[in-house]
Order: C-alpha cells, then sequence, then structure tokens
C-alpha cells in the first residue's frame, strides 16, 4: 500500500460521477443526524432511565456501550456479509433496523428489551458509517468530495447539538419513552426521502476484515488509529456521566441542565464549522491539540464542578473540542490512504466503536464504585495519550512526505 500517495485517488476516480447528486447527500447527512440523535439520547436520559428500569445509572450508561459493541461488528463484518447486495438497499436496511430500534426502546418493558433496541441501533450506525465516505465518494465528484464530507459531518454536529438537550427537555415533558420515540417518524420520514433520492449503486470490490487489519501494518496508520480510539475513548468515559454530574455535583434542576447541555451541543456546532477553516493547512497542530486542551478541561471539571457558571463554561468548551475529532481524524485518513478510503472507514469505526464502549464502560464502573470524579480524571489520561500519539503520527507523516517529494 501506498502511504500518502498522489491524492489522486484510484478509487474515486474509477467510481466517480459527471457531476453531485446533492440531494442524496443531504438525505445522508439527515440520516447521520437521526444515527447521531439515537446513540447518545441516553447520555441525558441517564437518571430517568435507571429510576423506571430499577438499574444502577452506571448500568443505564451500558445502553451506550451495547450499542458501540454491535457498531464494531456491524462494521468489521457487515460489507462482507452484504457485498452483493446493491448499496442503496443496504442503506436502507440500516435505515429500517433503526426505526425498530427507536420501537423497541420506546416500548421496552424491561432492561433487556432495552438493551436489544440499542443493539440495534449500533447495527445501524457500524453499517452507515462504514459505507459513508465510500459512498460519498460515488455521489459527488472529486471537487465536491470535501464539501459533502462536510455536509456529512454537519448532520452529526447538529445531532450533537440537539440530542442531549431535546432528550433532556422531552424526558422532562413526556418521559424518556416520548424522547426516544420522537425518533422513530424521523426514520421513516428518512427512508421514504432516501427511496426518492438515492441512487442505484452496484457493490464493488469486497473489503475482508483481513484487509481492514491489514492497514494497520503501516506504522503511521497504527499510531494514526491508536490516537483516536484514546481520544474517542478519553471523551466518552466523561460526556456519557455527564447529566448525573451536573444534577448530583454541580446541583442543577431539569431546565438549567437543558440549557447547559444545549451550550455544550452549540460549542460543538461552532467547533465542526470553524475547523474546517484550519484543517486544510493545520491538520498536524489541530489533532495535537485537541486532545491536549481537552484533557486540561477535564481536570478543570473536577477542581470546578460545584459551580454552576463556570462548569457550564468549560462544558461549551468542551463541545467545541470534541464535535471536530471525528471530521480531523476523517480529513487525515483521506490524506494517508486516498486509495483505501472503505476498508479504512470500516477499521476507523470499528476502532471508534471500540473506544466508545470502553470508555463509557470504564466511566460507568468508575463512576459507581470510585465516584462520580474518576470517570473525568480516567478522560484526562486517556486524552494526554491521544495528543502524544497524534504528535507521533504527525511526525511520522512530515518523515514520509519529505521522503516521498525526494
Amino acid at each position: 500500500m501506498t502511504v500518502l500517495a498522489s491524492t489522486e485517488s484510484r478509487y474515486t476516480a474509477e467510481l466517480q460521477p459527471s457531476g453531485t447528486t446533492w440531494a442524496a447527500i443531504i438525505c445522508m447527512s439527515v440520516l447521520t443526524f437521526v444515527l447521531v440523535a439515537s446513540e447518545f439520547m441516553p447520555v441525558s436520559l441517564l437518571t430517568p432511565i435507571a429510576g423506571e428500569l430499577g438499574i444502577s445509572e452506571g448500568q443505564a450508561g451500558q445502553a451506550i456501550s451495547v450499542s458501540g459493541l454491535f457498531a464494531v461488528v456491524t462494521s468489521l463484518f457487515g460489507n462482507s456479509l452484504l457485498s452483493k447486495l446493491d448499496r442503496r438497499t443496504v442503506v436502507l436496511a440500516y435505515t429500517a433496523i433503526l426505526i425498530v430500534s427507536g420501537l423497541a426502546v420506546t416500548f421496552a418493558p424491561n432492561y433487556l428489551v432495552f438493551m436489544i433496541g440499542r443493539a440495534l441501533i449500533g447495527i445501524s450506525i457500524g453499517g452507515f458509517w462504514s459505507l459513508s465516505t465510500a459512498i460519498l465518494a460515488r455521489l459527488s465528484t472529486q471537487a465536491d468530495l470535501p464539501k459533502a464530507l462536510a455536509m456529512l459531518q454537519g448532520g452529526t454536529a447538529f445531532a450533537a447539538v440537539i440530542a442531549a438537550p431535546l432528550g433532556s427537555f422531552l424526558g422532562g415533558l413526556i418521559g424518556w419513552r416520548g424522547a426516544f420515540f420522537i425518533v422513530v417518524p424521523i426514520g421513516v420520514i428518512g427512508l421514504l426521502w432516501q427511496l426518492g433520492t438515492l441512487p442505484r449503486m452496484a457493490p464493488d470490490r469486497q473489503v475482508s476484515v483481513s484487509g481492514m487489519v491489514g492497514l494497520l501494518r503501516t506504522p503511521i496508520m497504527a499510531i494514526g488509529m491508536a490516537a483516536t480510539a484514546l481520544a474517542f475513548m478519553g471523551q466518552f468515559s466523561l460526556s456519557t456521566y455527564l447529566r448525573p454530574f451536573l444534577e448530583q455535583v454541580t446541583d442543577l434542576d431539569v431546565n438549567a441542565l437543558s440549557m447547559v447541555l444545549l451550550g455544550l451541543g452549540l460549542g460543538g456546532l461552532v467547533g465542526t464549522t470553524v475547523v474546517g477553516f484550519v484543517l486544510r493547512s493545520h491538520l498536524k497542530t489541530v489533532l495535537i491539540v485537541l486532545p491536549l486542551a481537552l484533557a486540561v478541561l477535564a481536570i478543570l471539571l473536577v477542581l470546578l464542578g460545584q459551580f454552576a457558571i463556570p462548569t457550564a463554561a468549560l462544558l461549551v468548551l468542551w463541545g467545541f473540542l470534541t464535535t471536530p475529532i471525528p471530521v480531523a481524524w476523517g480529513t487525515w485518513m483521506t490524506r494517508v490512504i486516498p486509495d483505501d478510503l472503505e476498508a479504512g472507514g470500516g477499521l476507523q469505526v470499528a476502532l471508534i466503536q471500540v473506544a466508545i464502549t470502553f470508555g463509557a464502560l470504564s466511566g460507568g464502573l468508575l463512576f459507581d464504585t470510585a465516584g462520580w470524579w474518576s470517570p473525568f480524571i480516567l478522560a484526562a489520561a486517556l486524552l494526554l495519550a491521544s495528543a502524544a500519539l497524534a504528535a507521533r503520527a504527525a511526525s511520522f507523516q512530515q518523515t514520509n512526505t519529505r521522503r516521498g517529494s525526494s
């Protein structure tokens, strides 16, 4: 595999259309919104979910872990198992699974059914994200591909703004089940929209698990993917438990909590917008600074968590710095392996979901046993490690770039 070769990707050059199908790309962006909103809705509803189902808040937080686990399995094996199906059909199937998941969670009579519903959302997430970059490359021209990728991440950023505060608000208004049910009609609308806009996309070359894992034989890929995983693990060991932290430590009521979570989401939306202007020429700096700054914020939250205004300000900064992380590492991947985006996408999704799973799991165990502050310290340590590896990946990339130009 040639690393840091010409940005002219053989893969995208073979499959690129003569024009960009913007309606289909917007539809894909809407799907990312629904998926991300569904995945992280439990973050703002841990307390009422735990209360009604008779479980601890740490156990309720495992709703994030189980969706991440099934997302990993699907991202690794889904493309291979569905390799003979039209990609349009596959996307429609993952959207249908999303709708079924929303129904299962909404009407779950017990913890088991609730977790089955969360497993289904993991299948939808892992399958969609493993294909998303390659599909966008087939829907847009090479010149429009960066804009298309930004629009896809825009759906993620918008979900980050809406999911937590809306879930908290609706949870107080119509209950946590009603909050989850909102996903169902939106998913149905998305499914109908896809039927009308997504073109047929015949399956291309098959991607195997061994091919994905083989990418890690290249040192820069191994280091970069490890840095990515640590960043997500650190982020979600903390952010999964923000609601109980804000309720028990900062002592916020539901309305104030919703406003703080809205501020966090708006900070993320601004961060995603701003990062697009700096990634082109400052990618290495962004990859290092984001986790480094987040580690500092995690420690400050421990020190200032009892004070509402400083905590709210710190969480707005947290949102501003966390949401650009997938954009930055996705951009890094397109520069390092432009000819292996589908394999790289599947591998990256798997690693990110593993990181989210272990981040939420370890954070929940620490929250229940050591105390609320322990997931914050764990997050700081993991984010510092991510920054160190990002610096190494940047140095490795610069060395390979010089060799390639010599």
